[in-house]
């Protein structure tokens, strides 16, 4: 079933006749992140198209001050974007934006959509003036390795004030539903999945770009961090000699992390690093002609990464946990440690055949649970019921 949107009833004076959603939490758009960004984009331009007036905050990241103190507004696409100018790239940056971006919100009218709860605190001011506020609660960041002490309780506390002070949650996956209802009524949590594209065709010049043979490399994409399974996916690689190729694209810092450093070690010079790519139509290339993508994350809910890694068509060697069963289904082939990685790499080196059948199982699950379009329909129905309610009078 598709939504659309329908003229509002609230008369002569009304300020437009199309319903108003704001998106906060992202860097902005066009995405050029992450895959919060993605989605942000494709659900700005499919709202847009569906009759709504849409504004989507974007982080303006400068190493130093230009002195635009205040927002700048243009259109991309149809959508608003309010640009907010911030210093370098660092936590404390993104967080000055992020209330810059609730202070802004406020002398706006609409449903306000806000993508992870890692400042949930500064939505205060919107739910004291009685505004609808829709959290998408991503993954239980807390309890991601790589955050200090201080940042794990950062988080603890503002997850609590995102799931209790929200209009609405919303998962991504089941357990996550089931991790907030902990916190808040089941009537109040509402599970929405991320969506991806289908790619049954990419140009091969991405791929040959960097030595690699299409259809014959093992790639992994996303952060490289402890609880990615980075050093266990490269040991179990390096063991022995292996014929295809492994590629991790990701961020890589040696000189800044340990962690880094180890997953250098560990490679021993023979997996390819070509760093962060955000271009979309590199990494739909790098996916599509990948012999296998490998899935590492033991944290989150439906990641991102994934999704689309099953819209590409790709086997899955996904970390054996409830997060990746759900999201990457039957037929795939799931590891629980280093040794459980090698096993299945030798598999599928012998026999190469095995990977039809998986990647025919990635296709019907993307159908099943993930594709755009069904996807933002469930948006859109979420977000209809808060569009023409009438906020508490001041």
């Amino acid at each position: 079933m598709s939504y659309r949107a329908m003229p509002t009833d609230r008369g002569p004076g009304s300020r437009s006749e199309r319903p108003s959603l704001l998106v906060l939490g992202t860097r902005g758009v066009p995405a050029a992140h992450g895959g919060f960004e993605t989605f942000a984009q494709h659900l700005a331009l499919e709202f847009f198209q569906r009759g709504w007036d849409v504004t989507v905050y974007c982080q303006k990241t400068e190493a130093k001050s230009s002195g635009q103190a205040s927002p700048m507004e243009d259109h991309w696409r149809g959508v608003r974007r309010v640009s907010i100018e911030t210093g370098p790239d660092r936590p404390i940056a993104t967080m000055a934006f992020d209330w810059k971006c609730v202070r802004h919100a406020l002398r706006e009218r609409g449903v306000l959509l806000v993508l992870g709860y890692n400042t949930a605190l500064f939505t205060l001011p919107l739910r004291v003036a009685g505004r609808f506020v829709l959290m998408n609660m991503d993954g239980i960041e807390w309890k991601r390795d790589k955050w200090s002490f201080f940042a794990k309780v950062w988080f603890y506390i503002n997850e609590w004030f995102g799931a209790l002070a929200s209009t609405k949650l919303i998962a991504d996956h089941p357990a996550i539903a089931n991790h907030l209802a902990t916190r808040r009524k089941e009537s109040d949590i509402v599970t929405i999945p991320y969506g991806a594209d289908v790619v049954t065709a990419a140009p091969t010049a991405p791929v040959e770009q960097l030595g690699l043979t299409p259809g014959n490399y093992f790639l992994s994409v996303g952060r490289i961090e402890p609880e990615n399974s980075i050093v266990e996916m490269i040991t179990a690689y390096t063991r022995r000699e292996r014929r295809p190729p492994f590629v991790c694209v990701g961020p890589l810092e040696p000189k800044r992390s340990s962690y880094h450093a180890r997953v250098i070690a560990a490679a021993n010079g023979r997996v390819l690093f070509p760093g962060a790519i955000y271009d979309a139509e590199r990494l739909q290339a790098l996916r599509f002609h990948a012999l296998a993508y490998c899935h590492g994350h033991t944290v989150g809910g439906t990641n991102p990464s994934l999704v689309e890694a099953l819209g590409a068509g790709n086997a899955i060697i996904a970390r054996d946990n409830v997060f990746n069963r759900w999201v990457a289904g039957p037929g795939q082939f799931y590891f629980s440690d280093t040794n459980g990685f090698g096993e299945v790499l030798d598999r599928i080196e012998s026999t190469p055949s095995m990977l039809d059948d998986a990647r025919k199982m990635a296709r019907a699950r993307l159908a099943q649970a993930f594709e755009w379009r069904d996807v933002l329909d469930k948006y859109e129905a979420l977000c209809l019921e808060y569009a023409w309610r009438k906020p508490p009078p001041d």
